[in-house]
């Protein structure tokens, strides 16, 4: 930027300065002893006393800020193979938990009236008059140690006051004697027996110690015998038991044997997914795309639900299919008119403009104002030639005409395009990076040229005077296209930068972002596209980055060994040049 140096603030305190004093009647600060003296802490005194106050020591200070909150993990989601495998196992287990259950109750109430009848027919056996055994007393447990009684039967004698006093249970059948048989019931296992009613119906009664019985009283409220549930108990508790491992072993074997029969029921669905996953991964956005992905037949037959999707995708690929070529066409045609029209041009735009130079030129004298006209004829005829070679050139370039590819230096290149910029451009500061070793690469070296020549020329029309443009040559860390090392070529200004809504769309063809780039300036708009598409065509890539005070154009090209390789592996056909 040119413009006259900065100069530096006068010093005050140079001698003959008029602001300068004598200050020596000035204390030195550091002399003073309130200067020397660190800093203290106030006295005692002069602290708060309340420990709340934000200046006393102990105060805690302010809160800490809430922590924020953390997100939500996202739930993960099932496929439908897990999903129809999981209901398919739930709604069995669901019906077996069922049927298990019924069973068990049924199983259950079964026993328990079974035990019910025979306590029942117990007790009326008791009731029946019998020889009296002269070695036992009257108001006996006998009835306790009748003949086929089961072990652990108990039973009791209603006193007079409508309660028994003693009881006795079954402990061994085998015993001679009725005492011998017998043991007694403790005071609560006989007082369980009290609680019950008196109804000539069976109850459940647990005695402490004993379990759970099915006790029954005599009509006439005489006695009272039980017979015990466990034996009952065990057998559903088996059959309980049985149910869960058969369940189980079924459920594991409905989930194994479902998750197989999903997958071959979805195996059609696969194949559907597979065929659009191909098809997104066509260019569909450029060039002639032959849309021949297709649905089998196996898996688009309507009279099934997969079949009826494939169906539908493969009406689908036919429309966008048919789309996709009227859209070929449509662009080859404005392509073709393009060319043709921009190729027709030339040669009237170079009669106008040699005609004009030759009125300029001619004996006649012209006046100021033909003169003036026939300036603004030659230069908006070269303007619109400039026009023309652009949309000729972006219009060969879409069609995919071939370039004259070899080996380039492109130090020798960027040289070149810098010392012309320097020229056009003389108010700009024009720098040069490159590296010590050759960055060779393989392409057409006049469209290399015409990269270089756009980006400095826009980083100049663009720019205001004094602006530092830096075109810089290196090898590209990592890799390039197709994946080997290339060469980058970065045009970098640190001038206003380009406006961020403009930004994604400054390699469109006759994008203008402001006033700066009117025609008024030179720019038609397609020097960026044009670059993007030369690089395409050399198989290459483009990109931009820009804030104010710092703009970069960087261009990466494959090397000149990988770019050959990728050529002979085409058949012999320049990258980007068989689309």
């Amino acid at each position: 930027m040119s413009g006259k140096p900065a100069t530096a603030p006068e010093d005050p305190d140079r001698p003959g300065h008029p602001d300068r004093r004598d200050r020596s009647d000035r204390p030195d600060r550091r002399d003073h002893p309130d200067q020397r003296r660190p800093h203290q802490p106030p006295e005692p005194s002069t602290l708060p006393e309340h420990p709340d106050h934000p200046n006393h020591p102990d105060h805690p200070g302010p809160p800490p800020p809430p922590k924020a909150p953390r997100p939500p993990a996202p739930r993960r989601r099932w496929s439908l193979r897990t999903r129809l495998v999981v209901s398919a196992v739930a709604l069995i287990a669901v019906v077996g938990a069922v049927i298990g259950t019924v069973t068990s109750i049924a199983l259950y109430s079964y026993m328990q009236g079974q035990l019910d009848r025979q306590v029942h027919e117990f007790v009326m056996r008791a009731q029946m008059p019998r020889p009296h055994d002269p070695r036992l007393p009257r108001g006996d447990l006998d009835f306790v140690a009748m003949a086929g009684q089961p072990l652990g039967a108990v039973g009791a004698r209603i006193g007079s006051g409508g309660t028994a006093e003693a009881g006795a249970k079954l402990t061994n059948p085998t015993g001679r004697l009725p005492e011998e048989r017998l043991t007694g019931l403790t005071k609560a296992q006989v007082a369980a027996l009290n609680r019950l009613p008196r109804d000539g119906r069976s109850h459940t009664a647990e005695l402490p110690g004993l379990g759970d019985y099915r006790v029954e009283s005599a009509k006439d409220g005489s006695l009272v015998l039980g017979l015990p549930l466990a034996d009952v108990q065990k057998t559903v508790g088996r059959l309980v038991l049985i149910e869960a491992c058969v369940t189980a072993a079924g459920l594991a074997a409905v989930g194994l044997a479902g998750s197989a029969m999903v997958g071959i029921a979805l195996r059609p669905l696969r194949r559907v997914a597979a065929t659009a996953t191909r098809v997104s991964e066509l260019p569909l956005h450029q060039g002639d795309v032959a849309l021949h992905v297709r649905v089998p037949a196996s898996e688009s037959d309507g009279r099934t639900e997969v079949g009826q999707v494939g169906a539908a995708l493969n009406r689908m690929l036919g429309h966008v299919g048919s789309a996709l070529a009227a859209r070929q066409e449509s662009e080859t045609r404005v392509r073709r008119f393009v060319a043709d029209a921009s190729h027709e041009l030339r040669t009237p735009l170079a009669s106008i403009r040699g005609y004009a130079e030759l009125t300029r030129r001619g004996r006649e004298q012209p006046g100021p104002e033909t003169r003036h006209a026939l300036g603004r004829i030659e230069s908006e005829a070269e303007r619109m030639t400039g026009l023309v070679e652009d949309l000729l050139l972006l219009a060969r370039l879409d069609s995919g005409r071939p370039l004259a590819y070899e080996p380039i230096d492109l130090s020798p290149l960027v040289v070149d395009a810098v010392s012309d910029a320097r020229v056009a451009g003389a108010g700009h500061r024009w720098r040069l990076e490159l590296p010590d070793e050759p960055a060779v690469v393989y392409g057409d070296a006049g469209r290399l040229h015409q990269i270089l020549v756009n980006l400095l020329a826009n980083a100049r029309t663009h720019t205001p005077e004094g602006t530092t443009v830096t075109a810089r040559v290196r090898a590209a860390a990592g890799a390039a296209a197709g994946g080997v090392g290339g060469v980058q070529l970065e045009v970098r200004d640190d001038g206003p930068g380009i406006p961020a809504e403009l930004l994604p769309h400054v390699f469109e063809r006759f994008a203008r972002g402001d006033a700066s780039r009117s025609r008024a300036a030179g720019s038609t708009g397609l020097g960026l596209a044009i670059v993007q598409a030369v690089v395409a065509a050399h198989g290459g890539t483009v990109r931009v980055g820009s804030v104010p005070g710092r703009t970069v154009f960087t261009v990466t090209l494959p090397r000149a060994a990988a770019a050959s390789k990728a050529c002979d592996t085409a058949g012999g056909t320049a990258p980007g040049t068989g689309r």
